[in-house]
């Protein structure tokens, strides 16, 4: 936000002309832009308009703006509280000097009228000076506090008016329309701050000091430079017409309007305002100089660059893309087949009696959606083998979706990465994005294998516990596993669900048992299994080896949590120092796309790339043996 403030002086300086010039006095300064303030191309004036002779009704539907010479669209309103922030700081001479001939009395007098009339949302603040600050209140709406303080002041000797001065700049903020008005009756005589330094101060801070002389001659020459220095006017005033002035600038902020409009673009950084209201079949205006921004200046012509996608590359592209959606439909419209997994298929061959017949004899319509067909199609790709290995992952990982949903489900993924990095930087970030689409669902079955596998794991111990009891109570090996079942909690007790089915459907006891090891790919429980092999072979007790078992898996389950507490600081290390890369990269691609864009847009960026995935790669993998300590 930018803002221009203009002093209080024109205001004060009609005041006491009107009361003491016999003709016309407001000619040049009927309307007085006092404030312009800009905040992302909306631009704001806060325009005095008591200039106007008396009798002439100021609308501000007759008031319009010109900016450079050119006029734009522009509202005008009467301000209102919380329109704009309007702060007005009066910085008072309170020294000895001030005695004589009532002056003293006449100032605090007309301050109190200014802070009887002035508007309720206007911050007003009090410095008081004699050879020192001797009293300091901060802008506020409660206008009581200042004149509390104003009651309270005594005179001192001295005269501190640079002190004053720069007491009241660091007042006011830098926030709306800001004035400050110096009220003195002579030259500064031992201010800790030099006349550079004030005048230094308020012009930093864009702050116009006014300032009302009750002095004559020489010594308000000082006052007079400060006041010329930053923008403001000098008024000589007489104590017996304060008052006047102060209840003018009161009844002046009340009719104070608020003028708006948008910079056209192409304004230039810096601009010539001039605002025109038209009452009484008179126009009058003031015209204000305003830095607007560099948001405002006219842009350079921008040249086309090499575009990432050349014309073949957009063809091929339009191409695929309207192939994969006639497949789609084609699917949809003609797509017919069975989705069920192979092992239920071949279940209801068993039972219906057609095992030996033709499979596509055997197979029945499903409905003709858009999900059934699709993985109709995506199971009629997947090989036998294929699918084995998927299904076995699927189900160590505790997915209820079959291998054909799977690759379905995987194969979208894959085509929207590549299709949202071709949206965000062509070709090669979708060549990027598309890799990732195939790497990173397989990471996540992964994750959520590892993290059943763990959790499976944990339970063996206690599930050979609860099989052993059973086997001493006289159970078979069936019934104690399906003791398991109703007692156990998931994964093991889904697990060994799925095992006594099998073994219900004629499977032996201890194939299902392997086949749980198999899909859990737990190299525990199939000791346990081969355990129990063994002892239906050669005999014995298997509830005493189930015991000694779970025993064994008991202290080896608590010696790998041990490892993995005591590894815990390696693994983390591990994860941030493999991960911050390619996050800060995919940060940089949304904050600052240029940064990164010569990354996979050029040669060397390629090179760098693929160096940079190399020895990520290799740093990865160095950390994780670091960090992993078999049990």
């Amino acid at each position: 936000m930018r803002s221009t403030t203009r002093g209080v002086a024109g205001v004060l300086a009609a005041a006491l002309l009107a009361l003491s010039a016999a003709s016309p006095a407001l000619a040049d300064d009927e309307v007085t832009i006092d404030h312009v303030e800009t905040d992302r191309g909306t631009v704001s004036l806060l325009v005095s308009t008591d200039g106007v002779p008396d009798g002439t009704t100021v609308e501000p539907s007759q008031v319009y703006v010109e900016l450079n010479g050119g006029a734009v669209e522009s509202t005008a309103k009467l301000v209102d509280a919380g329109d704009i922030d309007r702060t007005t700081v009066i910085v008072l001479d309170a020294s000895k000097s001030m005695r004589g001939q009532g002056k003293f009395e006449a100032a605090t007098t007309a301050i109190n009228a200014f802070l009887d009339s002035a508007p309720e949302d206007v911050a007003i603040g009090l410095v008081a000076f004699a050879g020192k600050v001797t009293t300091t209140v901060a802008p506020t709406i409660d206008h009581g506090d200042v004149r509390t303080a104003l009651g309270d002041l005594t005179l001192a000797a001295g005269t501190g008016v640079y002190d004053g001065i720069e007491e009241g700049v660091t007042l006011l903020t830098d926030e709306g329309s800001r004035n400050l008005l110096v009220l003195s009756d002579g030259a500064d005589t031992g201010s800790a701050t030099t006349l550079d330094v004030a005048i230094n101060d308020a012009k930093t801070a864009g702050v116009v000091v006014d300032v009302v002389s009750l002095a004559q001659g020489a010594d308000s020459e000082a006052l007079a430079t400060v006041a010329t220095e930053t923008g403001g006017s000098v008024i000589p005033a007489d104590p017996a017409a304060l008052t006047s002035v102060f209840n003018e600038r009161a009844a002046a902020l009340d009719q104070q309007l608020l003028v708006t409009f948008t910079a056209p673009y192409g304004s230039g950084e810096d601009a010539n305002i001039d605002v025109v209201v038209e009452a009484g079949g008179t126009q009058y205006h003031d015209t204000a100089f305003a830095t607007l921004g560099p948001g405002f200046e006219v842009p350079d012509v921008v040249t086309s660059g090499k575009a990432l996608v050349g014309d073949s590359g957009m063809l091929l592209g339009a191409g695929a893309l309207a192939i994969g959606l006639f497949g789609l439909l084609a699917i949809a419209l003609l797509g017919a087949g069975d989705n069920r997994s192979q092992s239920v298929r071949q279940l209801e061959a068993y039972f219906n009696g057609t095992s030996g017949a033709d499979p596509k004899k055997r197979r029945k319509s499903t409905s003709s959606d858009l999900k059934g067909s699709a993985v109709s199609v995506a199971n009629r790709v997947v090989s036998q083998d294929m699918e084995t290995r998927i299904s076995q992952r699927l189900s160590g990982a505790g997915s209820a979706l079959t291998a054909s949903e799977w690759v379905l489900v995987h194969v979208g993924c894959a085509f929207g990465a590549g299709l949202v990095g071709f949206v965000m930087g062509g070709f090669a970030m979708s060549l990027l994005f598309l890799l990732l689409g195939v790497v990173l669902p397989w990471l996540y079955l992964k994750f959520k294998h590892g993290r059943r596998l763990s959790a499976f794991n944990a339970q063996l111990a206690q599930t050979l516990g609860l099989m052993a009891g059973g086997l001493q109570a006289g159970l078979s090996l069936p019934q104690a596993v399906d003791t398991v079942v109703k007692e156990g909690h998931e994964p093991m007790a889904g697990e060994l669900r799925r095992a006594l089915v099998e073994q219900r459907l004629g499977v032996d006891i201890t194939e299902a048992l392997e086949g749980v090891g198999e899909r859990m790919e737990s190299d525990d429980f199939s000791w346990v299994v081969m355990a129990i092999r063994i002892q239906r072979e050669v005999g014995g007790n298997l509830a005493e080896i189930l015991h000694t078992v779970a025993d064994t898996l008991r202290e080896r389950e608590y010696l790998r949590r041990q490892v993995k507490a005591l590894s815990a600081e390696g693994r983390l290390s591990g994860y941030i120092l493999t991960g911050l890369p390619p996050l800060i990269f995919f940060y940089m691609t949304f904050a600052n796309p240029d940064y990164v864009r010569l990354l996979y847009t050029t040669v060397p960026g390629y090179i760098i790339l693929g160096m940079a995935l190399f020895l990520l790669g290799l740093g990865s993998f160095a950390m994780a043996k670091l960090a992993t300590v078999e049990v």
